[in-house]
């Protein structure tokens, strides 16, 4: 697949699962709160429920930061749980995200293509300072780090883009989205029209039924080709 229009100035990305090891990390921090509660909880299991409450408290207003999200997210699973909940728990949880490495393709492919003349973003749906730990691994290659904390919403809200957008200074047009989560990043490019290039990780995530992403790549290292075949590397 070729990516359509004009070179793109910046590249954004989506944080968690493209470019950090989002479900690795997060199944260690399931399987350490979950081991000192006793019982025998299946850590995915738990993690479907943990993720359903997360995604309705995001949509939610007044708008909350995403370390009361994921506590109270938590705290809610662990009731449909039968589980004791302590604030010790959440704790946990947000101080092992900041933690959580990149995948071992991703520091060398944001160098090359901060080399090829691209302006790298990161869009979020995180608080700035859980997120600090993460861009801090990634080598000096990040411009800008954009976060649900700052525009007072979670993707796939159509506002958290066009925040991203207005701080970077660009149209839609001027760039395109590099993700892994089609619920959250390429619902929102179905929605408001953006270009994207689908990291598909072989994690079961399946693009939407109705909207096609411009090109997808295994792991983030064959994303300069696509550029290059776009003519832009």
């Amino acid at each position: 697949m070729t990516l359509p229009g004009t070179r793109p100035t910046w590249l954004t990305f989506d944080c968690y699962g493209t470019l950090i090891q989002w479900d690795e990390g997060l199944l260690a921090a399931m399987d350490r709160i979950l081991s000192a509660k006793g019982g025998d909880i299946d850590q995915q299991t738990f993690i479907a429920v943990y993720d359903r409450h997360e995604h309705a408290l995001e949509a939610e207003r007044p708008h909350r930061t995403f370390a009361e999200v994921s506590a109270l997210a938590l705290e809610r699973a662990m009731v449909e749980f039968g589980l004791p909940f302590d604030a010790a728990d959440a704790e946990i949880l947000t101080s092992s995200i900041g933690r959580m490495p990149p995948f071992p393709e991703v520091v060398a492919t944001l160098k090359e293509l901060k080399a090829a003349g691209f302006r790298l973003a990161i869009i979020s749906n995180t608080d700035d300072a859980i997120i600090a730990g993460n861009v801090g691994q990634l080598g000096s290659s990040i411009d800008r780090v954009i976060t649900a904390e700052q525009a007072g919403a979670y993707k796939p809200s159509g506002q958290t883009f066009r925040y991203a957008w207005q701080s970077l200074g660009i149209g839609m047009d001027d760039l395109v989205h590099i993700c892994a989560s089609p619920h959250l990043d390429l619902a929102a490019a179905r929605e408001l029209g953006f270009r994207t290039v689908w990291i598909d990780r072989g994690t079961g995530r399946k693009p939407l039924s109705d909207y096609h992403p411009n090109a997808i790549a295994p792991t983030l290292d064959k994303v300069p080709a696509i550029l290059a075949a776009a003519g832009w590397m």
